[in-house]
């Protein structure tokens, strides 16, 4: 006896196939380091997944946890130069997906 399972084409009604894709915005060391990104920007992205720029200019999608990354350097030094109390920014990943 076979059951849907061993022959995907017995299969009736709805079913769902789930495809991942990961695509690159933008080629550079953005797989490699957790940028600074504007906060709102990274929740509008989150939402809408559309990419974000960090402060060094790489454009990608967040989603890997910047905790386990090495800061940009690009980025942590353009954060230190700017001025005291445009604190807008946030750590943002490093990578998509």
């Amino acid at each position: 006896m076979t059951t849907p399972l061993d022959d995907p084409g017995t299969l009736t009604g709805g079913g769902t196939l789930l495809e991942e894709r990961t695509a690159s915005t933008d080629d550079g060391d953005h797989e490699r380091f957790a940028h600074y990104v504007e906060k709102d920007k990274i929740v509008q992205s989150a939402v809408t997944g559309t990419p974000v720029r960090a402060l060094c200019g790489k454009k990608w999608v967040p989603g890997r946890d910047p905790s386990k990354f090495p800061i940009c350097p690009d980025c942590q030094r353009i954060y230190e130069g700017l001025p005291p109390g445009d604190s807008g920014s946030g750590s943002g990943s490093g990578g998509g997906a």
